[in-house]
């Protein structure tokens, strides 16, 4: 590792890194996207200009992933790029190693949409938009707009600071480990999938102020809220299917680690919650449902038990023994574990990063902010949101050909006396 001025020439992954890059596939896009729709028609060149001033400040960023005999590893990127490009008609496109000069994010734009994509080895979710924020305020001041650092954005005449790379899982891991039992396999909401590799995205827009409410109508916050609203309508798409032994419908809800443990990092630092519902023990109402999420969400978010929970995870990437087992048979038995652990026990994905905040100066010139996941291991849709202004999107991607989950999520969220803008790139 580098001394406290230096750049660092490699370092490891942290232990989220260390999963997604043994599970990253063609079938399987760990890849994520933030997009800032502008007010103005996107300038390529500007753009492209301002990737390059910002990029030095991100050196987490600016790199590549190199395969040793025992781990992966990241190191500088030293191939010119990332280069601005035209978006692409399906987005979050799996990583290729290897492809488009090692990079693992990418920038596309689009009339006035600007998109990041990242492969979630790099970073999460709270990481990213403090990449993308900087880089929409160097963007708006190569267009001649005076946009002040502070309020997020960070300082690019600034060298990068080192505990923006700290790997926080291992900073804070414990001594106690949380071992959990093996939950039980959810419904997991496949339909037949598209041709390869297309993504069906439907993404709705619902008044931030109107949805606030409604959610203080059930007592509960708007991630608690949505998340029982998803949770429902998994239950409608399973009992709409008659099957004679019903499964849990659950689901993997990101929680970030860092209200809980103060860092400044970067790179991963994410923790994933499972609020869940039993069909076999009787119907559930909404109201019912945001209690059992409410209650699931509040008893487990704590330091103690969160900390317990990735110490495990941290002790798998220091375990002496694996630390000599060649990667060629590490990553397949990550592969599989993650199937057991991190796919059968779920229907899906939801994730809101919350609000995107930006100086007041940027304001007028961004419309509204989206996000969205890339393909699953199965073809179901994944959700996430993203508010901005007054505006939060909500986004449904997968690669399935039913659009059921979408139509009945955003059918009550109608019912609930909220206006929803629907947008989607079905064409069926």
């Amino acid at each position: 590792m580098a001394r406290k001025h230096e750049k660092p020439s490699w370092y490891p992954l942290d232990n989220a890194g260390v999963l997604y890059s043994a599970i990253q596939k063609d079938q399987y896009s760990a890849v994520y996207r933030f997009s800032a729709l502008m007010t103005e028609p996107v300038d390529p060149a500007a753009l492209q200009r301002a990737v390059e001033k910002t990029m030095p400040r991100f050196p987490g960023f600016g790199v590549r992933l190199r395969r040793g005999v025992f781990w992966c590893y990241f190191e500088p990127n030293p191939n010119p790029g990332p280069f601005v490009k035209q978006d692409m008609a399906n987005p979050c496109q799996p990583i290729r190693f290897h492809e488009d000069n090692d990079w693992l994010i990418r920038i596309l734009y689009y009339e006035k949409r600007i998109s990041l994509e990242v492969f979630h080895a790099v970073s999460d979710g709270a990481g990213s938009v403090v990449f993308l924020r900087t880089l929409l305020a160097v963007y708006l001041r190569e267009l001649g707009c005076q946009i002040p650092n502070g309020d997020g954005v960070l300082d690019i005449t600034q060298p990068p600071r080192r505990e923006e790379l700290e790997d926080a899982y291992t900073r804070y891991a414990g001594n106690r480990v949380l071992r959990g039992k093996l939950e039980k396999t959810a419904f997991p909401n496949v339909s037949p999938p598209e041709p390869f590799y297309t993504l069906n995205v439907t993404m709705g827009m619902v008044p931030l102020d109107h949805l606030r409410e409604v959610a203080r109508g059930y007592q509960a916050t708007i991630t608690e809220y949505l998340t029982a609203v998803i949770l429902q309508c998994l239950l409608e798409n399973q009992a709409a299917r008659h099957f004679r032994h019903p499964q849990p419908v659950a689901l993997a809800i990101p929680i970030n680690l860092r209200p809980w443990f103060p860092t400044e990092t970067l790179r991963n630092f994410i923790l994933t919650m499972r609020p869940s519902i039993d069909p076999t023990l009787g119907e559930y109402t909404l109201p019912e449902i945001v209690r059992q999420v409410q209650n699931y969400m509040r008893l487990h978010t704590n330091r103690q038990e969160m900390r317990a929970k990735f110490t495990g995870n941290v002790r798998f990437t220091t375990n002496r023994f694996l630390q000599i087992v060649p990667l060629v048979l590490k990553n397949p038995v990550m592969a599989f574990s993650y199937h057991l652990v991190g796919v059968r026990p779920f229907s899906g994905t939801y994730t809101n990063p919350g609000v995107f905040q930006v100086p007041q100066e940027m304001e007028p010139h961004i419309q509204r902010m989206e996000v969205m996941l890339g393909q699953a291991t199965r073809p179901s849709p994944h959700c996430a949101s993203i508010s901005y202004g007054n505006t939060m999107v909500i986004t449904f991607a997968g690669t399935g050909t039913s659009s059921e989950t979408e139509r009945r999520f955003f059918t009550h969220l109608v019912r609930d006396g909220l206006p929803v803008k629907v947008e989607s790139n079905r064409t069926r």
